[in-house]
């Protein structure tokens, strides 16, 4: 029995991706990044614009500290970038392809609780 035409466009696909396997673990690691209730919360908030560790940490009512290290995770994953302005370091999302991902995702959120 002949193989369906879905599993040759896939098959296809996977061919022609060299890097599929890094792709997918980088993907991997970027929702598992995202899963974390937290690390949701601060990519949020910084796809409302730029912010601090501090200004984080007050809105969302958590340690300095706990937020530093959940936006090492997210640089890490080049989630999110730091701009030094003197003795301060700001952090906002690393780019739009992030900010659409969130947005993808509180739409598929919303329309659950719809």
């Amino acid at each position: 029995m002949g193989k369906s035409v879905a599993f040759e466009k896939v098959a296809n696909r996977f061919l022609e991706r060299k890097d599929a396997e890094r792709s997918f673990m980088l993907l991997a690691d970027t929702f598992k990044a995202l899963g974390d209730y937290s690390r949701v919360q601060i990519v949020w908030s910084l796809a409302q614009g730029e912010l601090s560790v501090g200004e984080i940490a007050e809105l969302l009512s958590m340690s300095q500290s706990a937020v530093s290290h959940h936006l090492r995770t997210l640089r890490n994953l080049r989630l999110v970038k730091v701009r030094r302005d003197h003795r301060s370091l700001f952090y906002a999302l690393d780019d739009q392809h992030i900010e659409h991902l969130l947005a993808e995702g509180m739409e598929h959120v919303e329309d659950m609780l719809s």
